[in-house]
This record gives structure tokens, sequence and C-alpha cells, in this order.
């Protein structure tokens, strides 16, 4: 991270800070070359509108058994967020031999839990059967979310109601996603969060009932498996306890070694935007856990 951009990173705090840090980032993501990659964009993996992929392919012929996967599902609060705006990381990944694949998914308010993990799902379903026309090897792939994203994430890989009987992934990566709809709920003061959320009451309801159910801490019954769980130094806060929360879950109840991160002077918004630049604090990160879990 160039210290221009620490310092401005910095200014900026944490707070829901979107808008300044995309302004921060757009003449750096504005010179990421898109060499070596071929694109195909809005590949249907379902009904709706938003069920749409872009895949970013390496050049040349794919290895023996096919190119490993990396999925990436954006963020945005699960009210908005489009695939687009996380181009960097599919020519960034592609860049680095893998088959990078970015999809929209269903939003709410129209769409509500558990959409999210059945969205997941259905990309991964999509990706196994297209495999060979992709050059993919569908025994590796490896799905990665941020923020809402990751929230989807989760819910699809530690939640085996949502895993048909062929389910299969190489590992996951968690990017300052929630993973306790009822702590979110009931912690809004000490997390500054709205009342009524625009965003978690959108998508798992006003009922604190539903809260419960939708929560991922405490439904976890998934064998394990890779994973890298990870934060921001200037996250929201309510995504840095959550980020631990579901470590410590983890570790203590179910048997996982997950991988942790702490992303040094970034905030919420700013790791996902550092892909494909000279900042490579998170990406080289990411791409070594992928690669060892790929190799």
């Amino acid at each position: 991270m160039s210290p221009e951009v620490m310092d401005a990173l910095r200014r900026l705090g944490s707070g829901f800070n979107l808008p300044q840090v995309q302004a921060l980032y757009a003449p750096l993501l504005a010179a990421q070359p898109h060499d070596g990659v071929r694109l195909v964009t809005d590949l249907a993996y379902g009904p709706h509108a938003r069920h749409r992929l872009d895949v970013y392919q390496p050049e040349g012929l794919p290895p023996p058994g096919g190119w490993p996967v990396l999925v990436s599902f954006h963020g945005g609060g699960f009210i908005r967020g489009d695939k687009a705006q996380r181009a960097n990381i599919g020519w960034w990944g592609a860049q680095q031999g893998l088959l990078t694949v970015l999809p929209n998914y269903r939003l709410a308010p129209e769409s509500r839990w558990p959409s999210g993990p059945e969205d997941v799902v259905a990309v991964w379903q999509a990706l196994r059967q297209q495999a060979a026309a992709l050059g993919a090897n569908p025994d590796r792939i490896v799905l990665m979310g941020e923020s809402a994203g990751a929230a989807h994430v989760a819910a699809a890989t530690l939640l085996r109601r949502f895993q048909p009987a062929d389910w299969r992934i190489a590992g996951a990566v968690l990017l300052s996603g929630p993973y306790n709809a009822r702590l979110e709920g009931l912690a809004r003061v000490p997390f500054g969060v709205a009342t009524p959320d625009p965003r978690n009451e959108a998508y798992f309801g006003p009922d604190p009932a539903d809260w419960d159910a939708a929560s991922v801490v405490d439904q976890v019954d998934a064998a394990p498996f890779p994973l890298l769980i990870a934060f921001a130094q200037r996250d929201l806060l309510q995504m840095q306890v959550q980020a631990g929360e579901l470590f410590a879950r983890l570790v203590s109840r179910h048997g996982f070694a997950p991988a942790l991160h702490c992303w040094a002077e970034h905030n919420h918004f700013s790791p996902g935007h550092s892909f494909g630049t000279a900042d490579v604090s998170v990406s080289a990160a990411v791409l070594d856990f992928v690669r060892r879990l790929t190799a």
C-alpha cells in the first residue's frame, strides 16, 4: 500500500465511506492491465434476471484437468451491488492463472433469506455442469465473498441443508461478512446500525424469530474444510465482532482450523478495491491461500 493511499484510508476511518473509497481507487484501477484474459459476460445460471455471471479466462490452453476456479461474490448490504463493480478481481484472478467467475445474485427486498446461499449453490452447480466448456476443473473451486457476499458464501458452505449430495469445494474465503443476524438486530446501538435497519431487515425480515433461523454461527453443521476468515483494521465494528465470533465457534465447537487475517490499514470497502493494484496486502494472501488449495 502506498503512503498516499494509507494516509487517505486513515483519514477516512471506519465509517460508511464507500463513495470516498471508490474515488480513491478509481485512478489506480483505471491503470489495471487487462491483457492475457478472455472475458465472457452474462452467462445465465438460473431463471432470474440477476442470475448472470461473468467469466474471466486465462488466455491459452487450460492445464491438464482444467484451470482452478475462483468464484467471487460482491457485497452490497444485501440490497445493492453488481458483478461489474468487482471486475478488477476478475482481471486480477485470470492473470494469476485462475478461471475467475463473478456472479450477480438476487437482492432484497425482492428476494429474502435464504436466496443468497441458494444462489451461491446454483452458481456452483452451473460451473460444475459447464466445466468442460469453460476449461475449468470442477473439483478445484474456491468460493469467495465480500461483505453480504461473504454472508451468502458462509451460509452455503457451513450449512448442509443448502448443499446437494455431490457438494464439493476446495475451500472458501470470507471477507468482512455478517454471520449473526440476531446479534446485529439486538446490538444496533453499539454497532451504530439504524432502526429500522435498511439492510438486514430488507433481507432477513423484521421478526427476531427469523433472525435466529438465519444466524449462521448458530446453525453450522458442515464438516471442516479449508477456510480463510478476514476483516479489516478499520472495518465496520459489527464485521470485526462477527469475524471473531465465527472463528471462535468454528475452532472451539466444530473442529475447524481456519486461517484468520486482519488487513492492516484497510477499512470495510478497500480490500476488494485493492485487487489488481500495487497494494498486494490483501490479494497476495488470498492468492497464496487459493493456490495451496488448488495446486
